[in-house]
């Protein structure tokens, strides 16, 4: 229907179930798949606005993933469900909630988390101030969480990543898996408020396709601290490398969570 974005999805009871607002079309006319906001989240929307001039959606402050097939079995998950944590803002919600990159979160207030997208939809929905109940899994069991819910705010600057130390460079058994790396100064430990890491001097092949990058301060490597450069070369020697690298590393304010695959 030519120019109907913005207006009512009608059902055959003849009830307004959505307001349509794009269309997908693979000849560029009006011919294709439809699609809608659903009423409910329009309703919801249009209430805020008139009560309260703006909308206020919520948030917990994590960056997440769809659990492949893969991550799914590394992390001993029955089936390809929920959402994978892969990281927390420093001070957010779910940072003082508890949660940690490398989660699943599989349950939001008793619902379930079928696909990632699901979760960003109801932490979005419920009020700023809630207390919520996150059920996340983690080393094989799952445990939950009471998360008290933020409210989503302009953009932040992004922060700076640290500069690398100057001491202690990476040997060839680091750089086979793409990184350079060195040690920590006790400034940059009391910048990051950590008590051990190294810094990203450099990266190439796998650890650049992991999406790693300079200034970013490893903290694990499978599950295990890494306080030093010799830490590192330690858990990589013992690694095998047919399976992936769990890595837990700091960017800014956020620790984030990825996998690396060394060979592909």
């Amino acid at each position: 229907n030519p120019g109907n974005s913005g207006g009512p999805l009608i059902n055959m009871r003849g009830e307004v179930v959505g307001i349509n607002s794009q269309i997908m079309s693979r000849s560029g006319g009006f011919m294709g798949i439809s699609f809608s906001i659903p009423i409910d989240e329009a309703i919801r929307v249009s209430d805020q606005l008139r009560n309260q001039g703006r909308v206020s959606r919520g948030r917990i402050g994590v960056t997440i993933d769809q659990v492949s097939k893969e991550v799914a079995e590394s992390l001993g998950l029955g089936k390809s469900t929920g959402a994978l944590v892969k990281a927390v803002e420093a001070g957010s919600p779910a940072d003082k909630a508890g949660v940690e990159p490398g989660d699943v979160i599989i349950k939001f207030d008793g619902r379930v988390i079928e696909k990632s997208m699901d979760l960003p939809r109801f932490v979005g929905a419920t009020k700023p101030g809630t207390r919520s109940a996150l059920t996340v899994f983690r080393k094989g069991a799952a445990k939950e969480l009471q998360v008290t819910i933020g409210e989503i705010e302009p953009e932040k600057t992004e922060a700076k990543a640290v500069a690398p130390a100057p001491k202690a460079k990476s040997s060839s058994v680091a750089q086979a898996y793409g990184l350079t790396v060195s040690e920590l100064t006790d400034n940059q430990r009391r910048e990051l408020k950590i008590k051990a890491g190294v810094a990203v001097d450099a990266v190439t092949e796998a650890a650049a396709k992991a999406g790693l990058a300079e200034g970013d301060v490893i903290l694990q490597l499978d599950s295990m601290e890494v306080a030093s450069v010799k830490d590192v070369e330690t858990i990589l020697a013992k690694h095998d490398k047919a399976k992936p690298l769990v890595v837990l590393y700091r960017r800014g304010d956020w620790t984030q969570y990825t996998l690396m695959r060394v060979g592909k």
